[in-house]
C-alpha cells in the first residue's frame, strides 16, 4: 500500500503544471493589411518564452477583450502561438492587448467570469499590444468602372472630332 501511495504521489508531482517565474518573452505579431482578398481580420502573436526558474512547457491561455483562446506550443522549446479572427467591421484600428495567463491564473480568471466577479484583479503572466492599423478595402473607384468611363470618354472625343472634320 505504501508503495502505491509512493508512486501516486510521484505521478501527480510529475503531472502538476509548473509556475513560470519571471518570464521573459519576444514577441512578433502579425494582422492582415487588406480586406479584399480576404473575409475576416486575422490576428496571429509568436513568441519565444523564457522563465527564470527553467520551466520549458508550460501550458498558457490568451485573453483578447474578454475572449479567451488556448495558446499552441510549437515544436522547438519556448515558442508559442496564439490567433484569432475577427469579421472585418468589428476589427476596428488600434491597438488590442493580449494578455496570457498560466493555467493557475486561467482557471482563477475563468472562476471570476462564471461568478460575475470583477476580472480586472487577476494579473495576467505578462501582455502583449498587438498594433492593428486597419484593413485596406480597395479603391474607392474598381478599375472595371473607371475602364468604362475611360472608353467612352475616348468614343466621345473621336466622335465629336469626326463630326467638327466632316462638317
Amino acid at each position: 500500500m505504501r508503495l502505491f501511495v509512493a508512486v501516486l504521489a510521484l505521478c501527480l508531482s510529475l503531472c502538476a503544471a509548473e509556475t513560470c517565474t519571471d518570464p521573459t518573452f519576444s514577441p512578433s505579431t502579425y494582422t492582415t493589411t487588406d480586406a479584399v482578398i480576404s473575409s475576416e481580420t486575422v490576428f496571429i502573436v509568436e513568441l519565444s518564452l523564457a522563465c527564470s526558474n527553467g520551466v520549458q512547457s508550460v501550458i498558457l491561455y490568451a485573453d483578447v477583450n474578454g475572449k479567451q483562446f488556448p495558446v499552441t506550443r510549437g515544436q522547438d522549446v519556448g515558442k508559442y502561438q496564439v490567433s484569432w479572427s475577427t469579421p472585418h467591421k468589428q476589427a476596428s484600428s488600434g491597438t488590442y492587448e493580449v494578455k496570457f495567463f498560466d493555467e493557475e491564473s486561467y482557471s482563477a480568471l475563468r472562476k471570476a467570469q462564471r461568478n460575475n466577479e470583477d476580472v480586472a484583479s487577476i494579473k495576467p503572466l505578462f501582455s502583449v499590444n498587438v498594433d492593428h492599423r486597419g484593413a485596406w478595402n480597395g479603391p474607392w473607384v474598381s478599375t472595371e468602372i473607371l475602364a468604362a468611363v475611360m472608353g467612352i470618354l475616348v468614343y466621345y472625343l473621336a466622335y465629336s472630332t469626326k463630326s467638327s472634320i466632316q462638317a
